[in-house]
């Protein structure tokens, strides 16, 4: 069998309570800031109470969708190994540095994408990440294509269990 090189989407996708962001930063303040947010996301963040942990928020929801994409085994990397960096323009990008890095090269991950919104009482953010695979059918895009084939039976609705 010819094996050829593909490239597979991973999404990864998450939902935060804007109020769990505010109530941590009340309690904790720079002990669950400096845990989770880097210097720059801090700084980019910046505003009134209610803007911050809006902002925040939204920057937590991309990096547990972000972690959703690289499917770690075992220990986590730092939160703060994942950053949201924001473009003058207003568009958002994923850096990842340490052990996310470690992580995506080791998926083959070679590009991520992210959006991210709040609105009054949530924030969410989508990341998509692109992997190059090797063809095998036992990668994920295998995979797909053999749902899609029907080779992999779906799973059984409620009123069929």
């Amino acid at each position: 069998m010819t094996s050829t090189a593909t490239l597979t989407p991973l999404v990864g996708v998450d939902l935060v309570r804007v109020q769990d962001v505010a109530d941590s930063v009340e309690r904790f303040g720079s002990r669950y800031l400096d845990r989770l947010f880097t210097a720059a996301e801090q700084a980019d963040c910046a505003g009134g109470p209610g803007v911050q942990a809006e902002r925040l928020a939204a920057r937590f929801a991309a990096k547990e969708a972000a972690l959703k994409v690289l499917r770690p085994e075992g220990a986590r990397p730092a939160w703060t190994s994942i950053e949201v960096v924001r473009h003058e323009s207003g568009a958002c990008d994923l850096r990842l540095t340490g052990t996310a890095a470690d992580l995506a090269a080791a998926a083959g991950i070679t590009a991520l994408a992210v959006s991210l919104t709040h609105e009054h009482d949530h924030a969410a953010a989508a990341v998509v990440a692109l992997r190059t695979g090797t063809g095998n059918p036992d990668d994920l895009l295998g995979d797909l294509r053999r749902a899609a084939s029907g080779a992999l039976p779906a799973p059984p609705r409620k009123d069929q269990q």
